[in-house]
C-alpha cells in the first residue's frame, strides 16, 4: 500500500497528478495558482495518501482551492476553516489536513479561531494566502493592509494599523511560523513540507499579489533578482547572511537588529548571528518576523520558527482514554444500566 516513511519520504511513488483535480478559475496570474502548484508537488513529495489527506477552507479568492486537490475537501462557511479543521483533527487524529485562507478569511471574522487554534497546538498546516485586499468581495481593504491604503471601503485611506500574522501567531502561543513569497516554488515546498512533518498549528504564510485588486503588494520580493536584494532565507544553525554576493549580515544590536555590511568596520562573518528555529524563547524569532524593507530589513523567509510541544488533539485522545479506563461502563446501554436506576409501575 502506498504511504509515508518515518521520514517523510514518499514510498508510494506518488506523482502531483496524483493530487490535481479540476481546472482552477482563478485571474490569470493570481498568486493563488503558484501556490497550488507548488502544494501538489509538497504533498506528492511527502507521500501521505490522498485518502489520508483534507483540504480545508473557508470564503474567498483562495479558499476555492479544495475544488482543485484529489484529496478530501470541503469549502466551509467564511472564516470557519479554523473551526472545522480542528473537529476533523480531532475526530480523526491520522487524517492530515491542510487548512486554506486568507488574509481577510482567515484574520477578520476567522481571526478568533486561527489565535485559539494557534494556542490549542492542533496538528493543522494553517496556510494563510496574504495579498492585502479582500479580492472576491472587489477589493475591500483587510486586516493586514497598510495603514493609508487607499481601497473601494477606503477611498481616502485606511487610518488603523494592520495585523502582523506572526505577531499574531507568536503572541497566540504558536510554536511554527514559516514564510514564502508565491512565485519561489523551491521555497514554498520547503516551508509546506517542514510544516507538515512538524507536530501541531503550523502557519505558513504565503506572500501574494492580487493581479486585479492589489498588484505590486509585494514587487521588492515578488522576483528572483528582487529576493537577493531584499529578502533573506532563514536556515535553524546558520548564519543571517544576505545580499547579492552575502555580502551583509545581521547583528544584535541593543534589544533590536541592525544590518552590517561584512569586511567593513572589522564585522566578520564571525559576528553574524546564528539563527535558532528552535529556541523556546521567541523574541529573536520574531524580531525576524517582522523585518519589512521599509525600515532598512530584508524581509525573512523560511522557517522561523519550529518549537516542540504536546499536541491538543493527542491530549484529548488521552484523556478520553484515562477515563474510559476509569469507568463502569463502556457503551450506552452500560450508561442507562450503572448508577441510579428508578422503576416506574
Amino acid at each position: 500500500m502506498a504511504g509515508t516513511s518515518p521520514l517523510g519520504g514518499n514510498e508510494g511513488g506518488f506523482t502531483a497528478s496524483d493530487y490535481k483535480k479540476g481546472q482552477p478559475r482563478w485571474c490569470p496570474g493570481c498568486g493563488d495558482h503558484f501556490f497550488l502548484a507548488s502544494l501538489h508537488k509538497a504533498m506528492a513529495e511527502l507521500g501521505v495518501p490522498p485518502y489520508e489527506t483534507a483540504v480545508i477552507s473557508g470564503i474567498g479568492c483562495s479558499s476555492r482551492l479544495p475544488y482543485y486537490v484529489n484529496t478530501y475537501a470541503m469549502q466551509t462557511i467564511h472564516g470557519r476553516a479554523a473551526a472545522i479543521a480542528t473537529g476533523a483533527k480531532v475526530a480523526n487524529p491520522n487524517l492530515t489536513i491542510w487548512q486554506i485562507s486568507g488574509d481577510g478569511d482567515g484574520l477578520a471574522i476567522g481571526g478568533n479561531h486561527f489565535i485559539h487554534a494557534m494556542r490549542r497546538n492542533i496538528d493543522l498546516n494553517m496556510i494563510l494566502l496574504n495579498n492585502r485586499i479582500y479580492g472576491l468581495t472587489k477589493g475591500q481593504y483587510s486586516p493586514t493592509s497598510p495603514r493609508g491604503f487607499v481601497s473601494k471601503s477606503s477611498p481616502y485611506g485606511t487610518v488603523e494599523d494592520p495585523f502582523r500574522p506572526a505577531e499574531l501567531c507568536f503572541g497566540a502561543r504558536g510554536r511554527f511560523f514559516a514564510r514564502a513569497v508565491a512565485t519561489d516554488a523551491a521555497g514554498t515546498v520547503e516551508i509546506l513540507k517542514a510544516a507538515k512533518q512538524h507536530k501541531g498549528a503550523s502557519v505558513c504564510e504565503i506572500l501574494q499579489n492580487c493581479v486585479i485588486f492589489n498588484n505590486g503588494a509585494y514587487d521588492s520580493i515578488y522576483k528572483s533578482e528582487g529576493r537577493k536584494k531584499n529578502a533573506i532565507y532563514v536556515k535553524h544553525g546558520e548564519p543571517l547572511i544576505f545580499g547579492e554576493n552575502n555580502e551583509y549580515g545581521l547583528v544584535q544590536e541593543g534589544f533590536g537588529l541592525k544590518v552590517v555590511k561584512i569586511g567593513e568596520n572589522g564585522i566578520t562573518e564571525k559576528d553574524i548571528l546564528v539563527h535558532d528555529a528552535h529556541c523556546e524563547d521567541n523574541t529573536l524569532q520574531l524580531k525576524l518576523a517582522m523585518m519589512d524593507n521599509e525600515h532598512g530589513f530584508p524581509v525573512a523567509l523560511g522557517i522561523i520558527r519550529d518549537v516542540e510541544a504536546p499536541t491538543y488533539e493527542t491530549a484529548v485522545a488521552e484523556q478520553i482514554e484515562d477515563v474510559k479506563g476509569k469507568k463502569k461502563y463502556h457503551n450506552f446501554m452500560e450508561l442507562l444500566e450503572t448508577n441510579d436506576t428508578w422503576e416506574v409501575k
